[in-house]
């Protein structure tokens, strides 16, 4: 499968807040085994081989508890040419349309990451 370039685009989802007229963000996070990755913006990447299913989840900072419960969405996860899918993943319906996530340490990327970055 040929590898493509991306460029990635940070993912947010808003909602209306409780009525005051504030929007609520809320973070774009995936599960794949047994991790959590969250979206990197603006960092060239190549999304290579399919590596599986992933889980986009419900937001849960609007305080809809129906929302919590619900199972997410299913997307798929690709490697990232050159980093660990320890440490992050491409995800979307094909390689050419991924966005890169990473699991990060605290509020910390991780210098795989940061690398790429600098890189760009």
């Amino acid at each position: 499968m040929a590898a493509m370039m991306m460029l990635a685009a940070a993912c947010t989802s808003e909602s209306s807040g409780d009525g005051d007229g504030r929007a609520e963000s809320c973070a774009y996070r995936v599960l794949y085994q047994d991790r959590t990755y969250r979206d990197v913006a603006n960092v060239e990447f190549t999304a290579g081989r399919k590596l599986g299913s992933a889980t986009v989840p419900p937001c849960e900072d609007t305080g809809d508890r129906d929302k919590a419960e619900e199972p997410g969405e299913t997307t798929t996860a690709y490697a990232v040419d050159g980093v660990s899918p320890d440490v992050a993943v491409a995800v979307g319906d094909s390689p050419g349309d991924a966005a890169l996530v990473a699991a990060y340490s605290g509020d910390k990327l991780p210098p795989e990451i940061q690398e790429l970055i600098d890189g760009s």
